[in-house]
């Protein structure tokens, strides 16, 4: 063999040769500082790589030294991607001063900077490093999944911090306490080493040293020393200064270090630390005793091995670590420290031992507590030893250690060797991965020139990882090549060398780099750049590859025999490079395939080392063939295919697959120049051309180059024959010529090489190509690929002499596969040597066969399958067993019963594992097969791409099952699956509802953009926010929204009517006018309320602007002239503040607008404080606002205390509502210190007296009610409880307004303990229900117990009140404390007290007022009796009242003279007002219709009482009280419903004006309203305690008198009505238009004591019942696909989408309109055309197409396919079916089943025409036939017969009729005698061969091997057939067309 074409032979052509600068270099010349630069011009990188070896690290990718002079440095790495998105580019890091900058670049596109950062001191270091919080720490909790969030970060090491910057924009600047040599980006955070300097003098007593490395987990986590295990259980601190890291990885995670003092290198396993490990570190540094002594020695590894001869240590306790802190800021001047170890640092020692810091302060020399070689470092115990100096006092530890969060855990330290070099550091180590999956971590000791490759795996348990055995390997330089499995070498003379793990692949060729060589032939004048030489690739590759066929290099070793020789570096080749100029110096930055090639003359080139392989089909069998031989084998087969492919001037795309074939069968002992098809058939492959001196050794070609043979060559080339079949052929008429055979083809016998390196694998390659054809089969995008396999798979058949096989290919390629064709003799001998693999079968595994077998219901064999090569038959199967065969056990894990996995002998079955990874996991509950297969599906990753490119056979079942879960899917399955499943509504919904809550996933849907009014003014409102759409679809009838924003309108100016008297003069009647005004500003006041419940949660404020709040305008304007009116004129008394409140109110109102899921931080609303004093009310309420809302949780705790030390009032109220409402039922710490500020019972009795106002006590008193709410903490419930009764004090505190304190205690202790009824737990001594019902009926004043005894020893001055209870102040808070205690308890005892009195006298002691609260308390704790009707209301009354009181219609007054009518009336109104209330309570937001005819009928008796005479004796002011409280019941009911009938109401009480209406009733009717219209009807309100309780508090049923009366109830506490208002709105959004639209849900009840389950149909947008309350919801058909939300299994999915908005994505169904354009239904395309399937199907116009789908392909499909044209003939007829194709996919909804009909209607039309020459449609048609035809499809039809049809019953039947007459025909037109000939086993005619394989695939007709084998030759009649016939499976209708052939019986019996 001559050397030259060997050296050809392993040379490796790179392509892409680029020219390289750094991105970011360019970009700092652009930078703002880039003058300061110019000055020191930046050196070229090249010089960072220093000669000499010792620099160390100075050369690797991440190092940056700062000398005097600056230098630039920078790293690369893949680019990071999108999940599922494929990337190739890289990104670059670039360092240089204090810049970094970051920049993304990809083959396409320029790079571009990304970000640029510029720090205040020089960058020392920057990396990227991926942060893990683990999910407690982070605040979005919702994120479902995974249990930590990783964050992507850049980080820049400076010399005193390290900034750190998410790609989320979060910025950290962490300091450092000391001195960073290193930083390593690690999986778990950052690791750091301590710089240090190893001569550092230990101080006199030595110490223990401190640790060197630590670890920083998050920017804002504390920075930790790292632990060490060594061996078994011996854990100490790292604190070697000998050991240095030289590399760290994180997948897996390890790091490599290197001892100075031993020239060794060591791997550790790097994980967290294990809790028995931190203890043990800990528990050392509480060891006392004498300090012991070690053996002497100066590295860890010595200590170690010293600790396992039994000394005990005593651990380092790492001594007051923190107080370095202090320190670090002296050494963080500028220094120019070098952070290379070569190098000393005198300067920092220096500095360190300034007589500034003082000799205790722990800095310097003593910090870096290091021995000297000599000295051994003697562990030191923690007391004072007699020896210790005054010095070590800082030994004791003050403070804790540091727990370590990370540690490293020995693996392997590389063996010592009698002569290693001193600094052998590695400057160079990576991991790499050879051909077959070895992993090696290579390290390159520059000072020897090696690359030692250390072999690694991972244990069988995968918990650690085994290092094998070290590779040496001679290099100046190294580089992995990750995208390829190989590693680049650039070895002593220069050459680049290939490697693939240890082996040798072949020397890399550079175009445009000169080889090298000794001729100067061509040597030219050296061009300024190597890029210029290259301008095309043909002109180097001439230029360079003539050297080479000299022979005049030393050839490599041509096998890998002997090592010693492989790394030979001559001398005559390191002259040639040096005298050529230019040659490769380094590499550096190797991403995926490419690599930078440093060049002599400091430039730098990018070079692509080449894929292994380009074509599907080659990767495909590579990786099969790899899979099966032994590793080694494997890896000297892919080494030569890469040479052969990657050769210079290697071939092109088309021709990769020829090349594959040819090397491979030299491989395997063919010798490719004599066999014919090689030569011939094969497409194109023309090996005799430049390919075959690279595969074989050349031979002399024969010289006689006749023009004969090249027609012959012409005519039997693969080519030819495939143009004959082709239908151009047919139509043109063209007769077949036929080649002759040329002689020489037969005449001598070709034999195998049996030395080959394949040839003893050659049955198992075989058999695996083999499967890769049947894996090929399911996609029908590699049809291509297959039939060039199916050729070489026929050659090796017929020499492995497979019969079996050959049928097979036969039947599957007619065409291809013919019947003579050369074979190659193996002899037996030969044949012995081969291996027979266990799994080899002599029946050819078939797919589709296996498939048919499942579906006619045969017993199944397991089918074959590689693991990761044969995924989609994997797939296949076991979704067919699941699906047809209905095993729920194939998808799990273990999925034996149907595949058998392929492995080569040798290896391990460590394959299993990574095959769980499609285990079926799913938390949903899954009823039926369909479901199963669609979920597992979707969980491997399959999706509707890869189902289109399934054969249509092959894919129906699982089309099948996507089409029944369709029809009725869950409606909490993920994205994934409603995507393959195609309901885009519903995957919509699941991606929406995976958004983080952060985003306000409303978004477009929802916005109105519709612009609110058309005046100017009305913007203003604060009302224009609302969600117009939304609300025009709920009330699409009127203009009632309008209506309500007239009525709740508080911006504009009032209208003053008033008419001038004749006789007032002008000045009266200005009064009049003003007095006028007065009372209608009552009203304006108390319409904020009603607003804030209007506007509920509807907007998302925008974080840059502040929040519109509108003005609240007293002024009036009278008619006729429209002058102005003021209040403030001083005609009239205006009450000072009056408008406080209400301003308040305003604040809130505007603040509740923000809905909870907008964006809010604290910044943004402190940014809201308005500039003006007067506004500061406003921002009160806003305050409050935000609390309810859940924002005031975000707002910084400087800013309350802030908010608070101002002593603004109202301002503390709202702050201190808000902040508890935020923290409702949290018990929250801070929150409760910050209230009990200001309660003084909270207390301690020797405080300070507070002076704090008595509102702002109420509000704090309610606070510890939220915070604590239903928590029963027993010290809160006893403080309250006393305060209940807090008496008056002496000096006048206590005595105004006591009425609110008391009911606020009340209140707040019936929250505390809201429900627990009486298992309160531990407060049994309390008696809570007795003083309860002391304080509501009176009596002798409790001893008052506890701490604050003294506060009340004297009594008041100004109130006598004696020792009796003062009922009027206690009684309302003690009723409502029992109330919520008790309350649903149904608890009859307590009910009782409740009940109103019976007798006169009795009746005389108590307030009517107080019989409402104690009617309400007693029906809400006998929650369960009440009823919502009259009867029951009545009940309530006492039969005194009844009996005697007057009708509430009556018009004359009875007389009596012993009863105070009075009092009955009274007390009667107030009892039935009570009881309405309750049940507005037991019905809040249900619009229950019995209950609001109940409660309407008492609110218009109650109006005409107003009216009636008798009105007098109830008092005025009691009946509108009653009115409003019913008025409140009625909105509770009906709350976000708008009804009409309500808001009639509503807005009559509006209109009333004078008289007895003051503020409370005006503020009680717009509450009403605003209930009625809650969230502009997207809020309805809750029935839960918590709700229950806060509505007590915001309606509390007695309203103040003026606007600023607070005596007996806060005003704030009216807002509390947002904490019971729950989203309901169900809102149907259409997923194509994306805008609200209307639908029929169907709501199904859980059955309950009062009815039983039931279910009512709503139109949505609608409010859903309470969720508890429902048992399911459906969207209905016919319009709308149906969609099914299961509350059974809980309500969490609900509530999310209620949460998110409401919004239900919906999906018209074809050929339907929406409601809005058709609301009965009339106009829908199906009512017209065809609603019984009737023969006008056929009149399907496919113009009216567009109202069935929108999907543009069916449109194109319609227009193109199904438009007659004039003159159309026989083509009509395909017109026709193709338009009632469309027509039947589209009715059916399954369009994606249009390419089946038709690929089917082709297929068969094929076969008529007689042209089928491959048999794999009619596989198809089989499948589909006996899929329709399988038990499993007929089962699930029975059970859901009015299933809509997959496929039209008429299609199938015709086609199947269509095949069965052709294959008759042509067996009567003479097909039945090449049958025969077939049976028989003789040849048949070439023209017969393609139909005769399609009769055999159809029919099943077994090979004639196994008729053979089933004896059926002496059979002479039919039923004996039918027996032997039985084993084989073959269908009676084939037997009845074999049988006259059988049975040598010539008349035909074809039926």
């Amino acid at each position: 063999m001559s050397d030259h074409s060997d050296e050809a032979a392993t040379m490796i052509a790179a392509g892409d040769l680029q020219e390289f600068a750094p991105r970011g270099r360019e970009h700092c010349r652009r930078h703002p500082s880039a003058l300061t630069l110019q000055l020191r011009r930046l050196q070229p990188a090249s010089e960072l790589c220093s000669s000499d070896g010792a620099a160390g690290l100075v050369g690797s990718l991440r190092e940056v030294t700062i000398h005097e002079r600056q230098r630039e440095s920078w790293q690369l790495r893949k680019g990071a991607s999108d999940v599922g998105e494929e990337v190739d580019y890289d990104e670059e890091l670039y360092v240089a001063i204090n810049m970094v900058i970051w920049s993304k670049g990809s083959k396409t596109q320029a790079s571009t900077v990304y970000k640029a950062f510029t720090v205040d001191s020089p960058v020392l270091q920057a990396l990227w490093c991926d942060f893990t919080i683990p999910q407690e720490k982070s605040d979005k909790a919702d994120v479902s999944g995974s249990g930590e969030i990783i964050e992507k970060c850049i980080c820049i090491l400076q010399n005193s911090c390290i900034n750190v910057h998410s790609i989320e924009g979060k910025d950290y600047i962490a300091a450092l306490p000391f001195q960073v040599a290193n930083v390593w980006p690690t999986k778990y955070g950052l690791l750091f080493e301590r710089s240090s300097s190893s001569h550092e003098v230990p101080p006199s007593p030595p110490r223990e040293p401190l640790p060197t490395m630590f670890s920083m987990l998050h920017p804002l986590d504390e920075i930790t020393p790292l632990v060490c295990v060594f061996g078994s259980a011996r854990v100490q601190y790292v604190a070697d200064y000998t050991m240095r890291i030289v590399f760290l990885n994180t997948e897996p995670s390890i790091v490599m270090t290197y001892d100075t003092v031993q020239s060794l290198h060591t791997v550790w396993a790097l994980r967290r630390v294990k809790p028995e490990e931190q203890n043990m570190v800990l528990k050392f540094s509480e060891q006392l005793g004498t300090p012991q002594h070690m053996a002497t020695s100066s590295s860890l590894t010595a200590h170690l091995r010293s600790f396992s001869k039994g000394d005990s240590p005593v651990g380092s306790p790492f001594q007051n670590y923190s107080s370095i802190h202090s320190q670090s800021r002296s050494v963080s001047s500028p220094s120019m420290q070098s952070r290379s170890p070569s190098i000393s640092n005198m300067a920092a020692l220096s500095r360190s031992h300034s007589p500034a810091l003082g000799v205790h302060s722990f800095s310097g020399v003593q910090r870096f507590n290091f021995s000297g070689s000599a000295q051994s470092p003697r562990r030191h115990s923690i007391t004072h030893s007699p020896n210790s100096t005054s010095s070590d006092s800082f030994l004791v530890p003050e403070t804790e250690p540091i727990v370590p969060e990370l540690c490293i855990d020995h693996l392997w330290t590389e063996t010592v060797t009698n002569m290693r070099e001193k600094n052998s550091q590695a400057s160079k180590v990576f991991i790499t991965t050879d051909l077959c999956g070895q992993k090696f971590l290579c390290f390159l000791v520059e000072s020897q020139l090696q690359l030692r490759c250390v072999k690694f795996q991972e244990s069988n348990d995968k918990s650690q990882l085994i290092f094998g055995s070290v590779t040496n390997i001679q290099a100046k330089d190294a580089a992995p090549v990750e995208g390829i499995d190989t590693l680049l070498v650039l070895d002593g003379s220069g050459n680049l060398v290939l490697y693939s793990g240890v082996v040798r692949v072949g020397k890399v060729f550079i175009p445009g780099l000169p080889a090298p060589s000794l001729t100067m032939s061509n040597q030219m004048p050296r061009p300024s750049t190597p890029l210029d030489s290259v301008s095309t690739p043909s002109k180097p590759l001439n230029k360079h590859l003539a050297p080479l066929e000299e022979g005049v290099l030393l050839s490599p070793v041509p096998e890998l025999r002997d090592s010693s020789k492989l790394h030979d570096s001559t001398y005559i080749e390191d002259c040639t490079f040096q005298q050529l100029g230019t040659f490769i110096h380094a590499l550096r930055d190797p991403v995926h395939n490419r690599v930078t090639l440093e060049l002599s003359n400091n430039t730098m080139v990018r070079i692509a080392i080449p894929e292994i392989a380009t074509s599907e089909l080659v990767k495909r069998c590579l990786q099969g063939v790899k899979a099966i031989l032994p590793k080694e084998i494997a890896v000297q087969m892919l080494v030569k295919w890469y040479n052969a492919y990657n050769a210079p001037g290697g071939p092109s795309y088309h021709s990769e697959w020829n090349l594959f074939v040819t090397c491979l069968m030299n491989m395997m002992g063919y010798n490719t120049e004599r066999l014919s098809w090689t030569r011939n058939v094969s497409k194109h492959l023309d090996f005799e051309g430049s390919l075959s001196p690279v595969i074989a050794p050349k031979k002399a070609r024969p010289s006689e180059t006749g023009s004969d043979e090249d027609w012959e060559y012409l005519l039997s080339s693969d080519y030819h024959k495939n143009f004959e079949s082709h239908p151009v052929a047919k139509a043109l008429r063209l007769d077949p010529l036929e080649a002759l055979a040329s002689k020489d083809d037969f005449s001598q016998s070709l034999s195998l090489d049996s030395s080959t390196l394949l040839f003893t694998h050659i049955p198992a390659i075989f058999f695996v190509l083999h499967l890769i054809y049947e894996e090929l089969k399911l996609n029908s995008l590699m049809g291509e690929g297959i039939r060039s396999l199916v050729v070489l798979l026929v050659q090796l058949a017929r020499d492995l002499k497979l019969d079996a096989y050959i049928d097979y290919y036969y039947r599957d390629y007619p065409a291809l596969v013919k019947a003579s064709r050369q074979t190659c003799v193996i002899d037996q001998v030969q044949t012995g040597f081969m291996h027979q693999p266990a799994f080899f079968s002599p029946e050819p595994p078939s797919i589709f066969q296996w498939l048919s077998s499942c579906l006619k219901g045969e017993g199944v064999q397991p089918y074959p399958y590689l693991p990761g090569i044969c995924e989609r038959s994997k797939l296949v199967v076991v979704s067919v067993a699941l699906y047809i065969l209905g095993d729920e056990s194939a998808v799990s894990n273990e999925a034996s019963h149907y595949l058998y996995k392929i492995t080569s002998g040798q290896r391990k079955q460590q394959m299993e594992q990574d095959d769980n990874r499609c285990s079926f996991r799913h938390s949903t509950s899954v009823s039926s097969l369909a479901e199963k297969l669609v979920i597992w599906m979707s969980d491997v990753g399959f999706t509707l791409r890869d189902l289109e490119s399934l054969p249509f056979g092959v894919a129906l079942p699982i089309r099948d099952a996507i089409y029944y879960c369709r029809e009725q899917p869950a409606s909490d399955w993920p994205e994934a699956v409603c995507l393959l499943i195609g309901r885009q509504d519903l995957s919509k919904q699941a991606c929406e509802g995976n958004l983080q809550k952060g985003k306000s996933s409303v978004g477009p849907v929802l916005s109105s953009d519709i612009p609110s009014g058309t005046e100017s003014e009305e913007d203003e409102d604060g009302m224009n926010d609302m969600n117009e759409e939304v609300m025009s679809l709920i009330w699409s009838e009127d203009l009632r929204v309008q209506e309500v924003r007239r009525l709740l309108q508080s911006a504009r100016p009032v209208r003053v009517n008033v008419v001038q008297m004749p006789e007032a003069s002008d000045h009266e009647y200005i009064e009049e006018k003003e007095n006028r005004l007065l009372q209608l500003c009552q009203r304006t006041m108390a319409l904020p309320v009603g607003r804030g419940m209007f506007t509920l949660f509807s907007y998302h404020p925008i974080p840059t602007e502040q929040l519109p709040i509108p003005k609240l305008n007293l002024m009036g304007r009278a008619p006729p002239r429209n002058t102005t009116v003021d209040l403030n004129s001083g005609n009239i008394d205006v009450p000072p503040n009056m408008a406080c409140w209400a301003s308040f109110h305003n604040g809130v109102a505007a603040g509740l607008k923000i809905a909870p899921a907008s964006q809010i931080d604290s910044a943004w609303i402190v940014y809201n404080k308005p500039k003006i004093a007067e506004l500061a009310n406003e921002y009160a309420g806003f305050l409050m606002a935000l609390g309810l809302n859940g924002h005031l949780t975000k707002l910084a705790t400087l800013n309350i205390h802030d908010y608070l030390t101002k002593g603004h009032e109202m301002t503390s109220i709202g702050l201190l509502l808000g902040v508890s409402a935020a923290k409702l039922g949290t018990m929250d710490m801070a929150i409760t210190r910050l209230l009990s500020i200001h309660i003084p019972a909270l207390l301690p009795p020797t405080s300070t007296e507070l002076d704090v106002p008595h509102n702002v006590q109420v509000a704090a008193v309610i606070g510890i009610g939220l915070v604590y709410q239903g928590t029963a903490h027993r010290h809160t419930a006893e403080v309250l409880l006393a305060e209940i009764g807090r008496p008056p004090g002496p000096e006048m505190e206590y005595c105004t307004d006591r009425e609110s304190y008391s009911l606020a205690s009340g209140l707040a202790l019936g929250m505390v303990c809201l429900g627990h009824g009486s298992n309160l737990i531990g407060m049994s001594d309390l008696n809570v229900p007795e003083q309860l019902y002391q304080y509501m009926v009176g009596g002798h004043r409790r001893f008052q117990a506890g701490m604050h005894r003294e506060k009340h020893k004297s009594p008041s001055y100004q109130i006598k009140e004696g020792d009796t209870i003062n009922v009027d102040v206690t009684c309302p808070g003690a009723t409502l404390a029992l109330a919520m205690i008790y309350l649903k308890t149904n608890n009859r005892s307590i009910a009782d007290w409740l009940q109103a009195p019976d007798t006169m006298y009795l009746l005389d002691f108590v307030k009517p007022e107080f019989l409402l609260l104690r009617t309400l308390a007693r029906c809400l704790i006998l929650w369960d009796d009440i009823l919502p009707n009259s009867k029951w209301v009545n009940s309530n009354v006492p039969q005194i009242i009844r009996e005697n009181s007057i009708s509430l219609q009556a018009t004359e007054l009875p007389s009596s003279e012993d009863l105070s009518l009075e009092t009955l009336a009274q007390a009667h109104v107030y009892i039935i007002a009570g009881a309405c209330l309750s049940l507005g309570f037991r019905f809040a937001g249900s619009e229950n219709l019995a209950a609001f005819k109940c409660l309407y009928k008492y609110a218009t008796d109650f109006l005409k009482c107003l009216s009636a005479p008798t009105a007098s004796i109830t008092g005025h002011y009691n009946l509108e009280t009653c009115l409003s409280v019913l008025l409140l019941a009625l909105a509770m009911v009906m709350a976000g419903s708008g009804n009409l009938k309500v808001l009639q109401l509503c807005r009559f009480m509006h209109k009333k004006t004078g008289g007895e209406m003051n503020y409370g009733f005006h503020l009680a009717h717009h509450m009403a309203l605003g209930l009625l219209f809650l969230g502009g009807g997207r809020y309805s309100l809750s029935t839960s305690n918590s709700s229950i309780a806060a509505l007590l508090c915001a309606l509390y049923p007695h309203f103040p008198v003026h606007s600023t009366d607070n005596r007996y109830h806060l005003q704030a506490l009216r807002h509390l009505y947002v904490l019971a208002a729950e989203p309901r709105l169900l809102t149907p959004v259409d997923v194509d238009s994306n805008t609200p639209c209307y639908a029929l849900i169907e709501v199904t009840y859980k059955g309950t004591q009062w009815y039983a389950e039931a279910t009512e149909e709503l139109m949505a947008p609608t409010l859903l019942p309470e969720l508890h309350l429902l048992k399911q919801i459906r969207v209905k058909g016919p319009r709308y696909w149906e969609l099914l939300i299961d509350l059974s299994k809980g309500t969490n999915h609900l509530k999310s989408i209620l949460s998110k908005g409401g919004v239900l994505y919906v999906k018209l169904r074809a050929g339907q309109l929406s409601y809005k354009e058709d609301p009965m239904g009339w106009r829908s395309l199906l009512a017209q055309t065809v609603t019984h399937r009737n023969s006008e199907a056929r009149a399907f116009k496919p113009e009216a197409i567009s109202a069935f789908t929108s999907d543009p392909a069916l449109f194109s499909f319609a227009d193109y396919f199904c438009k007659p044209t004039v003159n159309m003939g026989q083509k009509q007829e395909i017109l026709d079916l193709f338009s009632s194709i469309l027509y039947e996919c589209v009715t059916q909804e399954n369009p994606e089943m249009l390419p089946t009909y038709i690929a089917i209607d082709q297929a068969v039309r094929r076969l008529e025409r007689k042209e089928m020459s491959e048999t794999f449609e009619l596989w198809q048609i089989k499948l589909v036939l006996e899929f329709f035809s399988s038990r499993s499809h007929q089962e699930r039809m029975s059970r859901n017969p009015n299933r809509g049809l997959f496929m039209n019953s008429e299609f199938l039947p015709v086609m199947k009729c269509t095949i069965d007459n052709t294959l008759d025909q042509w067996l009567q037109a003479g097909g039945d005698v090449s049958l025969h000939s077939y049976l028989s086993g003789q040849p048949t005619e070439e023209s017969q061969l393609s139909m005769l394989a399609c009769f055999l695939i159809y029919h099943s007709v077994p090979t004639p091997g196994q008729l053979a084998a089933g004896g059926l030759e002496g059979s002479t009649n039919f039923s004996e057939l039918l027996l032997k016939f039985k084993q084989l499976n073959v269908p009676v209708r084939a037997l009845l067309r074999l049988a006259p052939l059988l049975l040598r019986n010539p008349q035909a019996m074809v039926l």
